[in-house]
């Protein structure tokens, strides 16, 4: 019966259409939610290490508590007497649609069935993709080998890189940074092995001046020697890094995230750029709460802090703006119209004034994260829904990476997915393009 009834609403007319006179449904994030009380909640929260977000919450978008009632009074309904159904219960209206198909011709070697993993542009057409959990040699494990790709003639192609790591642990992290700071040199920022680890530190990625795909064999890999508090404070994962300008000054801006100790996190830290040295820069205005799996974006010199799950495990749906003071900084938030669907789990991109949010999790259990477009000047916030037909597998937008290629109006999402202690493992097996061509255009 599930194509008949796909949907909680549909069971709900299902009963009364068969003469039930009252009717309650929800699915089990929301029981979860409204329905268990908050003490239950953290105790099941913190039974043992956690971090399988994305997987639970899908999960649960799949089940469902139904309480039906007929000839009693006064009615009977036992879910919802005293229960507000969050807002963000009903469908998602969406403006329009974004084509997807599998990435022209990718020749070479698998590697990027993974997600947890980080991929960054470091420099024009190749593309870096370093640590998650995925396939390796036909078993499931963190990645340890560093996978470029390269476009040449429109098409991609896939070359794999051994690591040259002192110590292999420092390689093989899920759920870090890469911060691309010039065309030779990039930091890795945070990540884990497992999630009672107390997080990992950071590396310099060193490239040849003249690499390409095929010459990318020599990445220089040299653990970052830190203060040790400062070196503690960056023990963490699914947090962000973006680069910022402060008085011509050039910064790391490291926010957000969760650790071994912290379920989430809510302080930030600006790294001096190329020493990594801590630096004290006043910050005003209203403080975001604490969030992890968030996306944050360079722009106009500033951040732009998008969505995240929050400190009682809820999707996030404000979105901030770091803007530059001649003193300092100061948080703003962002108002948008409608309101941005709380999500996390997504990746974003800013062009042309557009905040571009990619895929992510959310509590709706009919429809999953596609595109949406935040315009900054406006803040309309217009929701595109992915067109798969293309694909001959169901795409998953968690737990992956994205490349914006802005010439091509193109979104490349890489890897993806999640180890599902229910569903079995399931991974994005290609890299896909998305064309954004036809709603960029329309804004």
């Amino acid at each position: 019966s599930l194509a008949q009834y796909p949907d909680c609403e549909a069971q709900q007319r299902r009963f009364l259409g068969k003469g039930w006179t009252e009717c309650s449904v929800m699915d089990m994030n929301v029981f979860f939610t409204c329905c268990i009380p908050e003490d239950e909640q953290q105790r099941v929260q913190t039974l043992e290490p956690f971090d399988e977000y994305e997987e639970w919450h899908l999960k649960c978008s799949h089940y469902f508590v139904l309480a039906a009632s007929k000839g009693m009074e006064p009615a009977w309904t036992p879910l919802l007497p005293s229960v507000t159904v969050p807002h963000h219960a009903g469908p998602v209206g969406m403006a329009g649609s974004v084509p997807a198909a599998v990435c022209a011709s990718i020749s070479g070697i698998p590697g990027l069935r993974r997600y947890g993993h980080h991929s960054v542009l470091i420099k024009p057409n190749v593309i870096l993709t370093m640590g998650g959990f995925g396939e390796e040699d036909g078993q499931h494990c963190r990645m340890r080998n560093f996978h470029v790709l390269s476009k040449h003639a429109g098409c991609w192609e896939a070359v794999c890189v051994a690591q040259n790591i002192p110590d292999k642990r420092w390689g093989e992290r899920l759920y870090h940074t890469v911060s691309c700071l010039s065309d030779t040199l990039a930091l890795v920022v945070g990540g884990r092995t497992s999630p009672s680890s107390a997080g990992l530190g950071m590396l310099w990625l060193k490239f040849p001046k003249t690499c390409n795909a095929s010459g990318l064999d020599d990445i220089a890999v040299e653990l970052v020697s830190l203060q040790p508090a400062a070196e503690a404070a960056l023990l963490r994962w699914r947090h962000s890094t973006t680069e910022i300008t402060f008085k011509g000054e050039q910064y790391l801006f490291v926010y957000g995230g969760r650790s071994a100790l912290e379920p989430v996190l809510g302080d930030w830290h600006f790294l001096h750029i190329p020493e990594l040295s801590y630096t004290v820069i006043a910050v005003e205005g209203p403080v975001p709460e604490s969030r992890h799996s968030h996306s944050a974006c360079s722009w106009e010199g500033g951040v732009l802090i998008a969505g995240g799950l929050g400190a009682a495990e809820q999707p996030l749906g404000s979105v901030f703006l770091l803007r530059e003071l001649e003193h300092g900084f100061q948080w703003q938030t962002v108002e948008t119209h409608p309101p941005l669907v709380p999500r996390y789990s997504h990746t974003a991109h800013v062009h042309e004034g557009k905040l571009l949010l990619v895929g992510g999790v959310w509590f709706h259990a009919s429809s999953v994260p596609g595109v949406t477009v935040i315009d900054l000047m406006t803040g309309l916030c217009l929701d595109y829904v992915i067109n798969v037909e293309r694909l001959e597998w169901p795409l998953m937008l968690h737990n992956h990476s994205s490349i914006f290629l802005p010439d091509e109006k193109e979104l490349l999402v890489i890897g993806g997915g999640g180890n599902c202690f229910s569903f079995g493992t399931h991974l994005n097996p290609e890299p896909v393009s998305l064309s954004l061509s036809s709603i960029l255009i329309s804004h």
